[in-house]
């Protein structure tokens, strides 16, 4: 599908609260089909990700520019919207002063930049797409200011709003021993590779071609790939060329690197992703790691246990291209003080249509948590669907879209919620 793209820069207060505090320039790139149709604000997956480059023959983008134009936000700190780099933070100041800053870099101040855009792009009231870690940030517009949306989608991307970053954790390790479950299932030879690989690292540390420790604790999280829907495959493939020999295969090394070290690129992805789940009094204190220690399945090898969307403060120690953020880190990692990110009562007062994809084998966003904030949002319709991993926005040709738009303008009532 062909389609016009346009760029836009928008000038925002760095602190919506205090404009005092500075201003960021953010971006956006707005694509049409040429007709003057609604916009459909798009918020992509993260935290720390630039918005979609599209390409022209993406599914869900064909089937939103049929009746929208897209509004490809990037959002704070990711792409180009006053990127978080190791050269820009360290023009921050020290490593307090870069906590604070970063501090303003949540889901709360990218609803409050949104709304800029809207106003900018003429003031009319929007729908919204989120996807992921837009789906939280579509919840906490939905919170801050709803008179701005007509509709909001949410695709694998309902938020916990009542739940502290334990809780999701809990939740989570479930569902991805769950998913080693199943690709041992489906691929057996890779129990015993997978040892082999443990049993290697433990007798002699290797080193991927960056330079960084490929520890126990890094090879585990290559288990990140069972959520999308090849990731399984994906991971066969990588243990199946582990050894050369009797020593870890160099083209190994480097494929490990490629699937683990995109740090340099989305930095923020690392410092902010537990802070996602924060809100008042709740410091998350490396939440991911302290709640692994519930679950010693992750601590032994019959078999080794893949871990998933896990951050650990291990990797601030040993990827090259976080060490420079790793004060500042564990400085975020204590921070006592968060802004809510979501108005509960708001919600159970809401007024907005919202239909939502809750994934049934979600990795990423826990299924129960979703479902339980699905009854939450007055009016919320969830779909609940065991044919889609995570990805499914981006794999479906835009039957998932399809189906979302078709429920809130059909007015569908809810799907199964549990």
């Amino acid at each position: 599908m062909e389609f016009a793209a346009g760029d836009r820069w928008f000038t925002v207060p760095l602190d919506h609260g205090n404009p005092g505090r500075g201003f960021i320039d953010v971006y956006a790139r707005i694509l049409s089909s040429g007709r003057e149709l609604p916009y459909l604000l798009y918020l992509n997956g993260g935290p720390g990700l630039p918005a979609p480059r599209p390409l022209g023959g993406e599914g869900w983008l064909r089937r939103a520019l049929a009746d929208y134009q897209v509004v490809l936000l990037d959002q704070r700190g990711t792409g180009r919207s006053a990127p978080v780099t190791r050269y820009s933070l360290a023009g921050v100041g020290n490593a307090r002063e870069q906590a604070e800053y970063l501090g303003h870099f949540r889901a709360d101040s990218i609803v409050r930049d949104a709304e800029v855009v809207r106003a900018a792009l003429g003031g009319d009231k929007w729908s919204v797409l989120g996807q992921s870690f837009g789906g939280y940030c579509a919840t906490t517009y939905l919170s801050i200011a709803p008179e701005g949306i007509t509709e909001v989608f949410v695709t694998g991307g309902l938020p916990p709003v009542e739940s502290t970053a334990d809780d999701v954790y809990r939740v989570l390790y479930q569902t991805v021993v769950g998913k080693n479950t199943k690709h041992y299932e489906r691929f057996p030879e890779d129990v015993e590779l997978a040892r082999e690989v443990v049993r290697r690292l433990r007798q002699q540390p290797e080193l991927l071609p960056n330079g960084r420790p490929l520890t126990v604790a890094a090879f585990q999280s290559l288990g990140n790939l069972l959520g999308s829907s090849t990731g399984s495959t994906r991971l066969h493939y990588l243990l199946e060329s582990a050894f050369d020999g009797s020593r870890l295969a160099d083209a190994f090394l480097a494929d490990v690197e490629r699937e683990l070290s995109w740090a340099s690129g989305a930095p923020l992805y690392f410092l902010l992703h537990e802070a996602s789940y924060a809100q008042g009094r709740q410091p998350t204190r490396w939440a991911a790691w302290r709640v692994r220690r519930e679950f010693p399945e992750f601590e032994q090898d019959r078999p080794v246990m893949f871990t998933g969307e896990m951050i650990y403060p291990e990797v601030f120690d040993t990827d090259p291209a976080l060490m420079p953020f790793r004060e500042t880190a564990h400085l975020l990692a204590e921070r006592e003080e968060w802004p809510e990110l979501y108005d509960v009562e708001r919600l159970r007062a809401n007024r907005v249509p919202v239909a939502a994809a809750v994934y049934h084998d979600d990795m990423y966003v826990a299924r129960e948590l979703s479902l339980e904030t699905a009854r939450t949002i007055a009016g919320a319709r969830p779909w609940l669907t065991a044919e889609y991993e995570h990805d499914g926005l981006r794999v479906s040709d835009g039957t998932v879209l399809d189906r979302l738009i078709q429920q809130v303008r059909r007015g569908e009532g809810p799907g199964r919620a549990g």
